[in-house]
């Protein structure tokens, strides 16, 4: 996802008194070795505000990031609770890496929370300076729970140590306004507004359980706000309910070697190395600098990965028209475009000077950050659209309103198919004609998701949410709807066509949050059929998922890692890996924090977080092999109509799975007998996941599994032994 912003034209912001509801003094601690040793819970029902210090046992069994925010959901969670409970919690942590600027990709945070999408636990990380300010004010997490009676602005000052609640004193209800007012209130102290960060979410926080939060960094050479997005699960919702406005932080501390690492001389060489392989192999690997995500279309497209029209097709002939050298055109390429200083990737992207066509902020100019892939593939080709201008049109909205663009565009296209297959009208929609490639439509209908009125009221609630409703009030067919919703756990699909992938599929499907492409990304081997057998392919699930997701506790940015490799990866025995970073990220570990640790061991230090997560999960009865399992459209063809569109390829895949060469029988019995033959492997390759995780053939990992990990709290073994 991307953000969006630059200063609004014509508009004067002039803030109401402040008046502080409670405050809290605390010294600054400096961070040493990667940590700053405070951990900051504020509860707003109570006005209570303390400090619970980061302990040793903490940092061997948590980290940092995601897994200080599973702690937390760990200790306060009890079956049956919503995520509109005042007890749960939002954690906000970046991790020890988080602020080191040697490396590039470093400003990352993970925000955590109980998902109003799945019920279960989510976590969703995100760029800009949030995270590493956050930790230069002396806090390694920040914990919130409870309500707010009134709107509220928590005011976080690590220059003077002062935590403030103050009443919202701000009319602004979208996020663009929203930062863009408190980082010139708050960075009018000192009139340096980069030392300011915001988060917030937009108007969708009070109507969609896909609302997203916001994390504000001010470009110094934009003279602007941009934004970037913790976009998955709905946090956004939760931090409305507890009557939230904004999150601000503020500190001048100077940023260089804040972290205080143990070894400053390895961070230099390492960091000096990858520079360089960024500013050198760039332009001829991927061209991230230039183009930033989009460059995956043109990959995408070639390889039948790119979703059209609610994942039935894999490419399409226009899809040159949202292309990277549209982008590059489009974006602008005189300033740098990191999240976080020191970032020589710079694929933040941006289009400047965009005039809106639609909405509240029609005919007004303004900086539009993105889109990024994810975003362009969901409201743009997933929608059978293919038009820059509707994209970034919709990418500003997304964002100042607050939405997920990847549930947003996601479930907009599975609204698409149901239009056109007779499920829903116009009498239904209240007018739209929501057929594949209608712009219009799809942008009146954002603006009816974001305020919670008309057919926008059903579509804001998410694809699993929309299923039963189309089901009991138009009498739909439950299985259609089931093998087209591009949903697991009740989280919306990203965006990638995964029917040529079983290891995709799967790991999509056996993700604890749901369908992300933080967790698993594994078209690329599978392609290249480096992972022909289930236990391969099983194994990479494992690895790729621990390694992906322990990015989340220590604050990395995994562009880094997978989307920029040395000269000589293509001749090394895994490349998918690209070892000589994983390496890399082994000594920056070890450099900053001072533990001595190999690969194995960040490893583990991921896994026990995986598994923590799924202890979650059953705690809060949502888990098991049926929610684990995806639906049909993840793989393969449900109509006549996409099975035709590569017929030749489904008819070897028969053929592959079966020994028999049944391309002369009717298209009902192929599309049965595929069907059939990809449910039978992925059911076999589920229980052998099940099996590399350390888990039974239900998914409940085992006693010794918790034991393994050293999370074999009391409260896990009886959980465990509990499941019937």
């Amino acid at each position: 996802m991307a953000g969006s912003m630059m200063k609004n034209e014509g508009r004067a912001f002039e803030a109401q008194e402040s008046k502080e509801v409670f405050s809290w003094g605390y010294t600054p601690a400096k961070v040493k070795r990667g940590y700053a040793g405070g951990y900051l819970k504020v509860d707003l029902s109570s006005g209570k505000i303390s400090n619970s210090e980061i302990t040793e046992q903490d940092k061997e069994i948590f980290v940092g990031g995601r897994g200080l925010g599973l702690k937390s959901l760990w200790e306060r969670l009890k079956p049956g609770m919503k995520w509109n409970d005042p007890e749960v919690p939002i954690i906000v942590s970046g991790g020890p890496i988080c602020g080191i600027t040697q490396y590039p990709g470093t400003g990352k945070s993970l925000v955590v929370s109980l998902s109003p999408m799945t019920g279960v636990p989510i976590d969703s990380n995100v760029g800009g300076h949030f995270g590493p300010l956050l930790k230069m004010s002396g806090w390694d997490a920040l914990e919130i729970t409870g309500k707010s009676e009134k709107p509220v602005i928590l005011y976080i000052d690590g220059d003077n140590g002062k935590i403030s609640v103050f009443e919202d004193f701000i009319e602004a209800v979208d996020s663009h306004l929203i930062c863009e007012d408190l980082t010139d209130h708050f960075g009018k102290v000192h009139e340096k507004k980069h030392h300011v960060a915001v988060i917030c979410t937009g108007r969708a926080g009070k109507t969609s359980p896909m609302a997203m939060l916001n994390f504000s960094m001010y470009d110094i050479p934009r003279k602007g706000i941009r934004m970037k997005q913790a976009g998955r699960g709905g946090i956004g919702m939760v931090l409305e309910d507890k009557n939230i406005k904004a999150i601000v932080v503020r500190t001048s501390k100077p940023i260089g070697n804040f972290n205080d690492p143990a070894d400053e001389k390895t961070l230099n060489e390492l960091g000096q190395r990858v520079h360089k392989e960024c500013l050198k192999l760039d332009r001829g690997y991927l061209n991230m600098r230039r183009v930033g995500t989009p460059q995956l279309v043109k990959y995408c497209n070639a390889v039948h990965l790119l979703p059209v029209n609610n994942y039935k097709y894999g490419s399409h002939p226009e899809s040159w028209k949202v292309a990277d050298p549209i982008w590059e055109k489009l974006f602008s390429q005189d300033k740098p475009d990191g999240c976080w200083y020191g970032c020589t990737m710079q694929c933040a992207k941006s289009v400047s000077q965009f005039e809106l066509k639609t909405g509240p902020y029609k005919g007004q100019h303004v900086l539009v950050d993105g889109p990024e892939y994810e975003t362009l593939a969901a409201v743009g080709t997933n929608c059978g659209i293919f038009s820059p201008s509707h994209i970034l049109e919709m990418n500003f909205y997304l964002d100042t309103y607050g939405m997920d663009s990847i549930s947003a565009g996601t479930g907009m296209a599975f609204i698409m198919e149901c239009y056109e297959a007779g499920v829903i009208d116009k009498e239904k929609t209240g007018g739209l004609e929501l057929y594949f490639g209608n712009q219009d439509a799809a942008l009146e209908l954002l603006h009816q998701m974001a305020d919670g009125v008309g057919f926008g009221a059903i579509a804001n609630k998410g694809i699993r949410y929309m299923k039963k409703y189309f089901e009991e009030h138009y009498g739909a067919d439950p299985k259609f709807l089931h093998d087209i919703g591009m949903e697991n756990k009740g989280l919306e699909y990203s965006e990638y066509v995964t029917k040529d992938t079983p290891a995709q599929w799967s790991g999509y499907a056996m993700a604890n949050k749901g369908p992300q492409h933080d967790e698993t990304w594994m078209m690329g081997m599978e392609l290249s059929n480096f992972i022909p057998t289930n236990e391969r392919r099983a194994e990479e699930i494992l690895w790729f998922s621990l390694f992906r997701t322990w990015m989340g506790l220590v604050g990395l940015c995994k562009m880094p890692w997978a989307d920029i490799a040395p000269a000589d990866n293509a001749t090394k025995p895994h490349p998918f890996r690209i070892q000589e970073h994983v390496d890399n990220y082994v000594k920056i570990f070890t450099a900053v924090t001072g533990k001595e640790i190999d690969e194995k061991g960040i490893l583990q230090q991921s896994e026990r977080m995986h598994t923590l997560q799924r202890l979650l999960n059953i705690r809060m009865g949502l888990w098991g092999v049926a929610e684990d399992t995806p639906p049909y459209r993840a793989m393969g063809p449900v109509t006549e109509e996409e099975y035709l569109y590569r017929e030749k390829h489904y008819d070897t895949e028969i053929e592959k799975y079966t020994g028999i060469d049944q391309s002369k029988k009717k298209l009902k019995d192929r599309i049965d007998t595929l069907r059939k033959a990809k449910y039978q492997l992925f059911e076999d390759l589920q229980q052998k996941v099940y099996a590399a995780r350390g888990w039974d053939e239900r998914g409940v990992p085992k006693v010794e599994t918790l034991k393994r990990l050293n999370i074999d709290f009391p409260e896990a073994i009886e959980l465990v032994n509990s499941v019937k």
